[in-house]
């Protein structure tokens, strides 16, 4: 008996594999498109789609998830402590049996982290995914528009924590989304606008229901909603939303509320124990409201906490005491080159020194690192040389010839 594939006709000669079934034949090049039109429609994808919730036994507790984040970032232990019971909640939450009978439902607690450049609220952000066992993902609120005008709509937010998460719905709707930089979308005055603020007030007016809950049509390539495209329908209300912003000037909206009342005893009183250096410790809803965000959104973010500036002694020790601190990082390239790099103490105070001066934060720190070792890095390699040590000056030439000193 002569065997035909029974979808594209060709004999067996003509292939290189014929699977034969009951009533009939199919080759290799017939089973592959058969599967591949099988995985597009989603049939195949829905068997795995029904994701278990991870469960409490084998979630880390508040204080070891502060522990984790310790090793990567130096201080910040509020802002830590505050992540870290947010974070162990949203576990609860989702550990919740549908079918509870007591009739208490947990809501979430939406939080938001206001802190100078450079303090670490992003990279709190990436070191505790590196954590969890839930959908991660970090999304910048500078490119987002009203809908309808050029730029990205909030449901894309979505879309990234479905990529995430594999395109699976039921792992996305318990991920967690930290928006960065939502202090540029404050609208420009504590007044509701008269002209449309299309990548301010607009923006947050969008957000509003996607932070509180609800079931929101996504599309799943991201990008601009289109009347003919399929959505994938996603609810909102087990996703935990982490928002951070640096907040630039709210020092002086602080400060304002704070010598309000000038008149008497009492207000002389409460005044004395101010730290103006360290203002923002001090934050509050109403001060984010001065700023430029709506109530509405206050609202839905409860738990405000802050990261504090970093002083001279914290950049002292990011520069060598996390796991991946910037001398590390250094070191471990020159050691691919067989190279073995120091740094004496007082190339470090040098290195401080100019941070400090600069007021960027860590990131500056990483910018002066970088300025000092362009030399070496370019022509130490070909030294053949198995040892090198970054002395004060060297550092005090280095800056000098980029005129950063």
């Amino acid at each position: 008996m002569k065997k035909t594939c029974n979808f594209c006709g060709r004999s067996e000669r003509e292939v290189k594999l014929m699977i034969s079934g009951i009533n009939g034949f199919i080759c290799e090049d017939c089973a592959k498109q058969a599967y591949q039109i099988v995985m597009e429609s989603g049939v195949g994808a829905a068997k795995k789609e029904k994701d278990t919730p991870p469960s409490l036994q084998r979630v880390p507790k508040p204080r070891e998830i502060k522990e984790y984040l310790d090793q990567y970032i130096i201080g910040q232990d509020e802002a830590k402590r505050y992540i870290s019971v947010a974070v162990y909640n949203h576990y609860k939450r989702l550990s919740q049996p549908a079918d509870d009978k007591d009739g208490v439902e947990i809501e979430k607690s939406n939080i938001i982290m206001v802190g100078p450049t450079g303090t670490g609220k992003t990279l709190l952000a990436r070191t505790i995914a590196k954590l969890l066992d839930v959908p991660f993902t970090i999304v910048d609120a500078t490119v987002f528009t009203e809908a309808g005008y050029v730029g990205e709509d909030v449901e894309s937010i979505l879309t990234r924590l479905l990529q995430v998460a594999d395109y699976k719905v039921e792992p996305t709707q318990r991920g967690i989304v930290f928006i960065d930089e939502i202090d540029k979308i404050a609208r420009k005055q504590d007044n509701p606008s008269i002209t449309r603020d299309v990548s301010g007030e607009g923006v947050q007016q969008g957000l509003l229901k996607l932070l509180e809950g609800t079931s929101v049509n996504v599309p799943p390539k991201g990008g601009r909603k289109h009347p003919d495209q399929e959505y994938i329908a996603v609810d909102t209300r087990n996703i935990l939303f982490i928002c951070g912003g640096a907040f630039d000037g709210i020092e002086r909206k602080i400060a304002q509320r704070l010598n309000t009342h000038t008149v008497g005893y009492n207000s002389v009183q409460n005044t004395r124990h101010i730290d103006k250096d360290d203002l923002m410790k001090y934050v509050q809803p109403q001060d984010l409201k001065s700023f430029g965000l709506i109530p509405e959104i206050i609202g839905r973010l409860p738990i405000l906490t802050y990261l504090n500036p970093l002083d001279r002694q914290a950049l002292r020790r990011i520069l060598v005491e996390p796991k991946n601190s910037i001398i590390k990082q250094y070191q471990k390239l020159f050691r691919m080159d067989g190279i073995e790099l120091t740094f004496t103490e007082e190339a470090m105070e040098t290195i401080v020194d100019k941070a400090v001066e600069y007021k960027l934060g860590a990131r500056g720190l990483r910018s002066i690192v970088e300025t000092v070792m362009m030399d070496a890095m370019f022509d130490q390699p070909s030294r053949h040389v198995t040892t090198f040590e970054v002395t004060k000056d060297y550092v005090t030439e280095q800056l000098g010839k980029s005129h950063l000193e």
